[in-house]
């Protein structure tokens, strides 16, 4: 069985961002809760992630902030 691979043409940095930016959106319309915490859960993953990204691909790999 072969995978399929998809050519990405947006970078991740971007993806994240704008995921992130919907998830606040979606968590915006929302009563506080357990579903809006949920939401601003993945946000706050979205911003490791894109820090963390940010970190592997630099140039000189300096523990992050």
């Amino acid at each position: 069985m072969k995978r399929q691979h998809i050519k990405q043409t947006v970078s991740f940095q971007v993806r994240l961002s704008a995921w992130a930016k919907q998830l606040r959106e979606q968590a915006s319309k929302l009563k506080p809760g357990d579903e809006r915490d949920d939401l601003l859960a993945k946000v706050c993953q979205a911003d490791v992630a894109a820090r963390l990204d940010e970190w592997v691909n630099s140039r000189g790999l300096r523990p992050p902030k």
